[in-house]
């Protein structure tokens, strides 16, 4: 009995000794032996002074196989690999979205597409990965043993293969007449009056994505109108790692506090008319809550998540003039908040006045919960100091499926999948230790029952 108890308490402390060193140096092992690196281009963008792209590109180079990816990053580069600045060139956005296609079908083939969607509420917010003017200093990274898995030949329906569309929008700002307004889409600087699809502008629209689509113009300084065409790329880089039993697929869920949560009867989230606007407008405060510094615009709206999951990655998505943004479960409690970094100065990656990267969450796994069906609270924060048009308030969240918890017989440390997953060689080190105690014991109880005989 003594022996029992004695392995039991060494197997206990090896693992409680040994697993955060390990869990570090696992990670930069991994790291270095098993990420792999893939960097793209998209198709040439061109842009003139004051010029528009916002195009959709199918079938992008993207890492073949079943793999989990670990992060994704893009940045608007020219043709000899320099970054370029955003007070240059505004990023407004890139997004990619997964979709399958018949093996035959080319680009215009809607009909032989099956667009796979993230996991979240917003049906016009379907893409897998997509930031904006903070994508060189935002936090992508997956962290082990989890990735965003693709790739996996038993979900690909037979003669479909699956592929990646990628979106790019990009505004030239050099030479306009009012850079931040070209930015925020004003619809006065464009000169439209109708959408990208004709349609006339809603009344009291003055600015935001339906003033500033593919092919518009903002307005320049006399004498730029046509001048500075230059061809630019999107270099988009991930990381990645060949799918193994030990990777914890993780989901993706991207909120909108624009979302109204207003689904006709008999619809859902999943099903219904957009309920996500995607953009809104924030008004100037007046001069007595300028005076007492309350300058702040505070927007709010209700989820409602069907399926939830243990939190693994948070972030947001504002546009200039964004202070902040936060998301509470339904019982109050903070789950993550993300704030934007200004830059300071005048290279890429540093511009002033621009949003450069976000701040992101990476909770303990296991330590924030979101149950199915619960009630969030999605909190977007803007200055108000003075107008703006056409902002965002998205919110980013990677989430896997809580992992059954056992608990050691000592109650000393809690031990998940990923615990075991990660400490593997630990297990397998007890095994070892398992067996030679047991062959310990074995061989005294031998030693013990022929001593007994003999003294017979």
């Amino acid at each position: 009995m003594w022996y029992s108890q004695s392995w039991i308490v060494l197997l206990l402390s090896i693992m409680l000794l040994s697993s955060s060193s390990y869990i570090a140096a696992g990670s930069v092992e991994e790291e270095n032996y098993s990420v792999k690196t893939s960097v793209f281009l998209s198709p040439p963008i061109y842009l003139k002074h004051g010029s528009v792209q916002d195009k959709y590109y199918h079938d992008i180079p993207f890492p073949r196989g079943h793999i989990a990816i670990k992060s994704f990053n893009g940045e608007v580069v020219d043709e000899n690999g320099n970054s370029i600045p955003l007070h240059e060139t505004y990023l407004h956005h890139w997004l990619v979205a997964r979709y399958y296609s018949q093996k035959e079908a080319k680009d215009g083939d809607l009909d032989k597409f099956i667009y796979l969607r993230n996991s979240g509420p917003c049906r016009n917010l379907g893409q897998y990965f997509g930031l904006g003017s903070e994508t060189r200093k935002t936090r992508t990274w997956v962290p082990d043993p989890y990735g965003i898995v693709i790739g996996n030949p038993k979900e690909i329906p037979e003669g479909y293969e699956e592929k990646w569309l990628l979106n790019v929008h990009a505004i030239d700002t050099r030479n306009v007449d009012d850079r931040l307004g070209c930015t925020e889409c004003k619809c006065s600087l464009y000169n439209v009056t109708s959408d990208q699809y004709g349609r006339p502008l809603a009344n009291g629209y003055v600015g935001g994505l339906h003033c500033c689509y593919d092919e518009t113009q903002c307005r320049v300084k006399e004498g730029f109108i046509n001048g500075g065409v230059r061809k630019l790329y999107l270099k988009y880089t991930l990381k990645w790692v060949e799918w193994n039993p030990r990777i914890l697929p993780v989901k993706i869920f991207i909120l909108d506090v624009t979302d109204t949560g207003d689904y006709p009867p008999g619809s859902s989230a999943m099903n219904a008319p957009f309920s996500c606007k995607v953009e809104y407008s924030v008004p100037s405060c007046d001069s007595s809550s300028e005076a007492n510094r309350e300058c702040v615009d505070v927007r709010r709206t209700k989820v409602v998540l069907p399926h939830g999951g243990d939190i693994i990655y948070g972030v947001a998505h504002q546009h200039t003039g964004g202070v902040g943004s936060a998301l509470y479960g339904e019982d109050g409690q903070l789950l993550c908040s993300s704030y934007p970094f200004y830059g300071k100065g005048e290279e890429a990656g540093d511009e002033a006045g621009y949003i450069v990267g976000m701040s992101t969450c990476y909770p303990k796994p296991g330590s924030l919960n979101i149950r199915d069906g619960e009630l969030l609270t999605l909190i977007s924060n803007y200055s108000s100091l003075r107008i703006h048009t056409g902002v965002m308030g998205l919110f980013y969240l990677l989430l896997v499926e809580p992992q059954p918890k056992l608990n050691t017989l000592f109650s000393l440390q809690e031990v998940t999948v990923p615990y075991l997953v990660e400490n593997w060689w630990v297990i397998l080190l007890a095994g070892g230790i398992m067996a030679v105690v047991a062959a310990a014991i074995y061989k005294r109880r031998n030693e013990a029952d022929s001593y007994q005989m003999v003294v017979n």
